[in-house]
């Protein structure tokens, strides 16, 4: 098959990744798939992603038709180990917020691209440190109002401009919104899959944040985390 002509399917049903994925310059189609999001007994977070990220992929492949690469992804807040997964109501929304306030916790992405054609798979792990800020009681309350956290992990949503959850961006900020483009393109070369766009670029553009992690990640084909 000419390697021009493969296609992406990103099987996922968030707006974020599927916004992500377009300030990427990438062209795509979606499927979004159901898979049992449950940890295991003791997992670990990283490994926790990466397992529902591959069963994610493995979904979507029941509905893809002709020979595209699957693009799954599945993002994972966590502190001191614990996973932070959407909150099940206001009250335990409430709970992880006054948890991860005023702390420094992870927030790990697993991506897995999978060839539609060969069931071969590649896939990445990205990991950023994110420093909460002290905001107060009243903020929880009021966010918590606005519906926002209720589809994310960790109960909040970094770029949501009126609650503001961070005073400092570090790292890679795709992460934590929900697909780390840049780990995305290593797998992506590594899979022959023509990159047709800056994306560094774009991706800082579009979210007016200097990268100091990119070229780093970029530097190796090899697959390494954050």
């Amino acid at each position: 098959m000419n390697k021009q002509k493969r296609l992406l399917v990103l099987a996922s049903g968030s707006p974020r990744r599927r916004e992500l994925l377009g300030i990427g310059g990438f062209m795509f189609s979606v499927i979004r798939t159901d898979v049992d999001e449950t940890p295991l007994p003791n997992e670990n977070p990283r490994d926790y992603t990466l397992r529902v990220s591959e069963k994610k992929a493995a979904a979507a492949l029941q509905f893809i038709e002709g020979e595209p690469l699957v693009v799954a992804a599945d993002t994972t807040v966590a502190y001191q180990n614990k996973i932070y997964g959407k909150p099940y109501h206001a009250h335990h929304a409430e709970q992880m917020l006054k948890e991860l306030r005023g702390r420094t916790h992870q927030v790990h992405t697993a991506i897995v691209v999978m060839d539609a054609r060969t069931k071969e798979f590649d896939c990445e792990v990205a990991t950023t440190d994110v420093p909460m800020r002290y905001y107060t009681d009243e903020e929880i309350a009021k966010y918590i109002a606005s519906g926002d956290p209720f589809d994310k992990a960790g109960s909040y949503a970094i770029q949501n401009t009126a609650f503001r959850p961070v005073n400092v961006r570090t790292g890679c900020y795709a992460n934590v919104i929900g697909l780390p483009l840049c780990h995305l393109v290593k797998i992506l070369q590594r899979m022959d899959f023509p990159i047709q766009h800056d994306v560094p670029f774009l991706c800082q553009n579009q979210h007016e944040y200097e990268c100091g992690v990119f070229t780093n990640i970029l530097r190796t084909q090899d697959a390494v985390t954050e």
